[in-house]
């Protein structure tokens, strides 16, 4: 059985940091692409980023380029998402999923929350 589970989530001051985490099994996750995505209050699901399953190859949303960054662990079968200058806007609960671009969360994700 596919298990992914997100932790790391919390409030945050806008300007901070997180450092979220995802941790696999049930299926061999050395050999999948990863992502990240989020959803808003009221929002719909948005792609954040993906890595290869070798984490050589990275992609970014425009909206996180430069502040976010994603790797991996395959011999901890772990995701991570860094994210630095966190805005109010990108409150939300942040899942992790398998393959590559993909917008269909695997988890139950971790909530975050940017607030003053």
């Amino acid at each position: 059985e596919v298990q992914l589970v997100e932790s790391g989530g919390g409030l945050v001051q806008p300007g901070g940091s997180l450092r979220l985490s995802c941790a696999a099994s049930g299926f061999a996750f050395s050999i999948n692409a990863m992502s990240w995505v989020r959803q808003a209050p009221g929002k719909g699901l948005e792609w954040v980023s993906s890595i290869s399953n070798g984490g050589r190859t990275t992609q970014y949303a425009d909206s996180v380029k430069g502040r976010f960054t994603v790797s991996r662990d395959n011999s901890k079968n772990k995701l991570y998402l860094q994210m630095n200058s966190l805005q109010p806007e990108e409150t939300a609960v942040y899942y992790c999923a398998e393959g590559w671009g993909t917008t269909t969360p695997g988890g139950q994700g971790t909530q975050v929350t940017v607030s003053s």
